[in-house]
């Protein structure tokens, strides 16, 4: 099976969600998922973006996103995998590894 590349989005804030407290920031959130992917899927290829929903936005999925989590839809740090919501608020690593073993990733 061809694995598809994935793409990990997180969306969030310099602040921290009201709703999250003694949650990691957003930015902690990314950073803490970049180490820990890279250590079970090493040598495995995923491209990150972190969106600060904060910061002027240009594409419009992007504003899309930041509109939803400003309207209560979502807690940030929002995690997406390739467009599919893995995590949210105080984000979970099961889910984020669950998603990339479903798209090809292999575990080491």
């Amino acid at each position: 099976m061809e694995k598809a590349k994935a793409i990990i989005e997180v969306y969030g804030a310099d602040i921290a969600c009201a709703s999250c407290v003694n949650a990691p920031s957003s930015k902690d959130t990314y950073e803490w998922l970049q180490a820990a992917i890279a250590r079970k899927f090493p040598n495995q290829p995923v491209d990150y973006r972190f969106i600060n929903i904060q910061h002027v936005l240009e594409n419009e999925r992007d504003k899309e996103y930041a509109a939803r989590i400003e309207e209560d839809e979502f807690f940030y740090p929002l995690v997406l995998i390739n467009d599919q919501v893995v995590g949210e608020g105080y984000v979970q690593i099961k889910p984020v590894y669950s998603e990339l073993e479903a798209l090809g990733y292999i575990a080491e």
